[in-house]
């Protein structure tokens, strides 16, 4: 089947999405980050309801925000105090879902260098989370408490419009649900009102070509193993 110029330029910016953990200091223009969330935003929601609220973060903003949760993060006695508000993963893991989650960690830890012994260096990895990979862009997204699950599953369809629409530009993403343990640090920092909940946070930017974490592209299953035909 012939492919067309339009669906070749659709393919690629999201087949080119990955999760990207070192970025450039080069600055992103808020008119790009503007434009990215206005055609975002046109991801369907039931009945039109539009779940998403978005905090944009730059310059001393996300510096301050990553020094407060690195403040919790980096101890142990206060990390503990700080749990999830929703359960992102299962509670209990089942195969095939476990192999993928251990093959996606020793491939990232594996490039770095990082053995499985090396804690800190684990603990100090997983940190760069809260600096937002070093991108000079970092977004907090938050949903009003009165929503249920299908306005998530749209909030799901607004975020990969946000990455799709970056990789358009030339920009790179981190989709990151290891801020939602410390919600209530970044309700208090970011003055969240209680109506609203934290979703997940993402990096956004230019990414480091020289940094070898930036190399892991993770496996997909092929279509066979996932779908039926129905005829």
């Amino acid at each position: 089947m012939l492919v067309s110029k339009e669906q070749a330029i659709v393919d690629a910016a999201i087949g080119s999405r990955r999760s990207i953990r070192a970025f450039l200091p080069t600055p992103v223009a808020r008119e790009d980050i503007e434009q990215i969330l206005e055609v975002s935003a046109r991801a369907p929601s039931g009945t039109n309801i539009q779940p998403w609220k978005v905090t944009v973060l730059t310059g001393q903003a996300k510096d301050k925000l990553a020094e407060a949760i690195l403040a919790v993060h980096n101890d142990p006695a206060l990390a503990k105090q700080h749990v999830e508000e929703y359960p992102y993963y299962p509670r209990e893991w089942t195969s095939p879902y476990i192999e993928r989650r251990r093959k996606v960690g020793l491939d990232l830890y594996s490039l770095l260098g990082l053995e499985r012994d090396n804690k800190a260096g684990m603990h100090a990895q997983f940190g760069r989370n809260y600096r937002f990979f070093d991108a000079p862009v970092g977004l907090i997204f938050t949903i009003d408490r009165v929503l249920e699950q299908g306005s998530w599953l749209d909030y799901g369809m607004f975020l990969e419009n946000i990455m799709v629409a970056a990789r358009g530009r030339g920009l790179d993403t981190c989709p990151q649900a290891a801020f939602t343990p410390y919600h209530r640090v970044i309700a208090e920092h970011l003055q969240l009102p209680p109506t609203e909940m934290l979703v997940c946070g993402m990096a956004l930017g230019y990414a480091d070509p020289d940094k070898i974490e930036n190399t892991l592209v993770t496996a997909r299953e092929p279509v066979a193993s996932f779908v039926r035909f129905m005829e």
